[in-house]
């Protein structure tokens, strides 16, 4: 006999203790998420600098992890930078969690999550649609962007650090790839 463990909800994740610990959900699944490296977090900050830019000149919101996107009761994650366009941004409440999908969504691979953010986070986003998903790999100093096409997501480019990108979503984000890595 196979024991089955209960399906969790946000509603569950609010409940659970302050323990300094981040947690997803995937179909009710908890997932706990790793801290970051110093590394990785600089390269947040970096693309957050960007995307403040571009939230300063065309409005907008761009938000960094640790922030509880909650795409239904049981799918529930935090990528590292999400962004809403003008539109979405207006319709959050800044004192509530964020229950309305980003337009982009940025995760930095780490070898404790990559598995995961190129399988079952790509495919959840697709599936609540958002419409741009990038891939940064520290590793590489690139940058993947994958634009959702019929329901799933397909790879656009992959930006080098001699290249320029632009997001095909929000066309005033643009910038020297190797920007995002610098130290």
């Amino acid at each position: 006999m196979r024991t089955m463990r209960p399906r969790l909800s946000f509603a569950d994740l609010e409940r659970m203790p302050e323990d300094g610990r981040r947690y997803e959900l995937y179909d009710g699944e908890l997932s706990e998420v790793p801290s970051p490296t110093l590394r990785h977090q600089r390269i947040v900050m970096n693309l957050m600098e960007a995307l403040r830019e571009v939230e300063r000149r065309t409005g907008g919101l761009v938000c960094i992890s640790p922030i509880d996107l909650v795409l239904d009761a049981h799918n529930v994650v935090q990528p590292g930078v999400v962004y809403f366009l003008p539109d979405r941004a207006s319709a959050l409440d800044l004192s509530r969690p964020v229950r309305i999908r980003p337009d982009l969504a940025i995760e930095v691979l780490s070898p404790s999550t990559e598995a995961t953010d190129r399988g079952r986070k790509l495919r959840l986003l697709a599936r609540f649609g958002v419409p741009e998903y990038w891939l940064v790999d520290a590793d590489s100093e690139t940058i993947e962007v994958h634009v959702l096409a019929r329901g799933s997501y397909e790879r656009a480019v992959v930006g080098r650090p001699d290249e320029t990108l632009t997001s095909r979503i929000l066309p005033a984000l643009t910038f020297q790839v190797a920007r995002v890595f610098a130290p």
